[in-house]
């Protein structure tokens, strides 16, 4: 069965980017030109998906108005003959058709996928998250959108980590197949480097197929009463095989404040109206 829905999570806090994050949605921070979540949504467009649901709460209406029709703002750059700013306005809303579910309390990453359950029915769905920004020849989603067709079970995106991404990601036991794909046989939240089986690590882009719906509701919250898709992927291990691939890029991880920066600049860089002055600005820094 084709890929053809997502499911983005944007209902947390944003506390690593406080004050920032006090009134607008850390979703909505710009990178460059484009905020945050606009990256994630064209790269699972770019990918196939044609629906997505962002599972968002209370204080996150601007991300609705984003990517719906400004007629205000079309007109006024109508009359004002901006007709290339228009033509991009006009594309956002046209980018794919949209669902907001509302997360009404924040109980982690596991539940926040179940809160799209209802919008996915029975179909295999990628899940993206929006921190994390991939600068890749090939769509990251897409690579994983290609591997999913080949191995037709539950796949998500792998990249190699040092010891200190060994504290802050998910990382696997894997069974290689092929160069990039894997088998799981078992993971593990967090673990540091004296615990970790490995240094692939789990890194915010998922195809599950429909039963990790069940494998959620069935897990059990942890210690701060969140329930962590890590657990929910182990529980499904039991009944059918997972796999995971080393995608092919670059990652960016924009939900950390240094992360967030080199994305601005690397990306920034390859812009053609500014790259080049960008580049000697910050030669003459060093």
């Amino acid at each position: 069965m084709r890929i053809r829905k997502a499911v983005i999570p944007a209902a947390g806090f944003g506390t690593r980017f406080l004050p920032a994050t006090k009134s607008q949605p850390k979703e909505m921070l710009p990178v460059v030109d484009k905020p945050l979540i606009q990256y994630g949504v064209e790269e699972a467009v770019q990918s196939g998906i044609e629906n997505i649901a962002i599972i968002i709460s209370r204080g996150k209406s601007s991300i609705e108005d984003y990517f719906d029709k400004s007629p205000e703002l079309e007109q006024f750059l109508k009359e004002k003959r901006k007709l290339d700013l228009l033509e991009e306005i006009k594309g956002i809303s046209n980018l794919a058709e949209f669902c907001y579910i509302r997360q009404k309390k924040a109980l982690g990453l596991g539940h926040a996928i179940l809160m799209g359950e209802d919008y996915i029915g029975q179909e295999p769905f990628a899940v993206l998250l929006p921190d994390d920004i991939f600068d890749c020849h090939i769509p990251c989603t897409k690579q994983l959108v290609d591997a999913y067709y080949e191995v037709k079970a539950s796949i998500i995106v792998l990249g190699r980590v040092d010891e200190e991404g060994t504290k802050k990601y998910g990382i696997i036991k894997p069974k290689q197949i092929s160069e990039r794909l894997f088998q799981i046989e078992d993971m593990i939240e967090k673990p540091g480097p004296d615990r970790a089986f490995s240094d692939l690590g789990i890194l915010g882009r998922y195809i599950f197929n429909p039963e990790i719906f069940e494998a959620i509701k069935k897990t059990s919250p942890d210690s701060r009463g969140e329930i962590q898709i890590t657990d929910a992927i182990r529980l499904l291990l039991e009944t059918q095989p997972i796999y995971g691939y080393l995608f092919e890029g670059k990652r960016y991880d924009a939900g950390d404040k240094l992360g967030f920066m080199e994305a601005i600049i690397d990306l920034a860089l390859k812009r053609a109206e500014f790259g080049q002055k960008l580049r000697e600005y910050l030669k003459s820094l060093l």
